[in-house]
């Protein structure tokens, strides 16, 4: 019997809250030992930008959010469905947004 805790998304948004474009990009920072100053400086953007994204309080467009992807070199299809989801969410509807890439994958 092992004694590790495994954890999946439930777990994980039971301990830290749902996922959010927010809470992924100050994830990130967090990780990568940078300050909001730091972070901002990188994408572009001011510190209350980054305060105002991380936060919730404004969601990027999508435009943004890929550039945003680019630079912090995450996966652009989670990216922009974060933050669809949080459009969604904002207008309290009970959707589930799913992104997937519009490549075609060959068989091997």
């Amino acid at each position: 019997m092992s004694t590790k805790i495994k954890y999946g998304v439930k777990e994980l948004e039971a301990e830290f809250g749902k996922l959010t474009f927010g809470r992924l990009l100050r994830s990130h920072r967090l990780g990568e030992e940078m300050t909001q100053v730091e972070l901002a400086k990188a994408l572009g953007i001011s510190k209350q930008s980054l305060n105002d994204l991380e936060s919730g309080r404004k969601i990027p467009s999508i435009k943004r959010a890929m550039l945003i992807a680019k630079k912090i070199q995450t996966l652009p299809e989670l990216i922009i469905q974060l933050v669809l989801q949080d459009q969604i969410d904002k207008e309290h509807l009970h959707l589930t947004v799913s992104v997937t890439s519009g490549k075609v994958r060959k068989a091997a």
